[in-house]
């Protein structure tokens, strides 16, 4: 992994030029690493994970992680040229599979490649479950929660060399391959509260803005805590909001939402 462009930038000019202000939310954050070998690395695991599992293929439930993900991928891509930023998208190659595997989970690499694990999908129930969990997903792809990590990762660990252009490209890469390993799932990577946070708001826009009813949002996400079952740690001391604080942040961000999904048609 090469980093060369980020190394011997002035201080000032490295903050303005790696702050990336998300266009749906308005949340700044500083995005120090390379995308194009993000998406690269991204793009290599996914193939790696598909390779190492069963992907389910032709049946209802996979048509369906197709159809919602194309709808919210077609929704993404609308309100980004709205606003005059198709290009932030324009490296994507979306995928969107389904994997055979009871865990709950879901998740999108960088540039658009999602996965649904078909335990997950008792709890999501219909498509507007569905959409839920695959807007949240993609939202922490289109925010660039990848970046922001591995960014947050190099600065723990090399503090003010990085300002000072002081680091090598083993150091870089050191630090990109600590937050995303090679031969691993780079889909595990684990996110802070404010990237939970922002990928649930930003997920429930996207969902209005493809047609889905964002108020389905708080039905699954009482689904997936008791499906989750087991003790909850604090909030402090979660990576995830605790339930009472992400249903209270939907409920604010609801009104919003449902101005998309009304200008996309849907039903009140």
């Amino acid at each position: 992994m090469k980093f060369t462009n980020l190394l011997g930038i002035g201080a000032s000019a490295l903050i303005v030029a790696a702050c990336t202000t998300n266009p749906i939310t308005g949340r700044s954050s500083l995005q120090l690493a390379n995308n194009s070998e993000i998406l690269t690395m991204s793009a290599q695991e996914y193939r790696s994970t598909l390779g190492k599992s069963k992907v389910i293929t032709g049946t209802a439930d996979a048509k369906k992680v197709v159809n919602v993900g194309s709808r919210i991928k077609s929704a993404a891509e609308r309100y980004y040229q709205s606003i005059g930023r198709s290009g932030d998208l324009a490296n994507y190659n979306w995928e969107f599979n389904l994997i055979q595997s009871n865990e709950l989970n879901a998740w999108c690499m960088p540039g658009g490649k999602v996965a649904v694990y078909t335990g997950i999908l008792p709890v999501t129930k219909n498509e507007n479950g569905l959409a839920v969990v695959m807007g949240h997903e993609v939202s922490h792809a289109l925010a660039g929660h990848g970046n922001e990590r591995i960014s947050q990762a190099m600065v723990a660990q090399y503090g003010g060399a990085i300002l000072g252009g002081s680091i090598s490209n083993a150091q870089w890469a050191n630090v990109f391959e600590a937050v995303y390993p090679i031969g691993s799932q780079v889909a595990l990577l684990k996110y802070g509260r404010n990237q939970e946070s922002e990928a649930d708001q930003m997920g429930l826009y996207i969902m209005g803005m493809a047609g889905y009813d964002p108020r389905e949002a708080i039905p699954f996400w009482e689904r997936m805590e008791g499906a989750s079952k087991g003790a909850r740690q604090p909030e402090f001391l979660s990576t995830h909001p605790n339930p009472e604080t992400r249903i209270s942040d939907i409920n604010k961000n609801l009104p919003k939402a449902l101005e998309y999904y009304r200008a996309a048609g849907g039903k009140m």
